[in-house]
């Protein structure tokens, strides 16, 4: 039986997931932080999934990073 992932499972693989997109377009934490109005600091706290993605964060971070919403959840299902 598989094990059904918690809310902190979730908010660390999306961070994974958010933080290979963002290398990939060759943003460094700061740069990105400031397209989303955020402080390096805050913005790192998503990645490390100390804080969830709003869905207005979710649809800007993938389109900013090309990637679809699939990406950002991959490996989750």
């Amino acid at each position: 039986m598989k094990k059904s992932k918690t809310v902190s499972d979730v908010a660390k693989k999306v961070g994974e997931n958010l933080q290979f997109a963002r290398k990939q377009k060759g943003y460094t934490q700061k740069q990105f932080a400031e397209k989303l109005c955020k402080y390096q600091s805050d913005y790192s706290d998503y990645e490390c999934g100390k804080i969830q993605l709003d869905y207005e964060k979710i649809i800007f971070v993938c389109r900013e990073l090309e990637i679809s919403p699939n990406d950002l959840f991959e490996d989750l299902f």
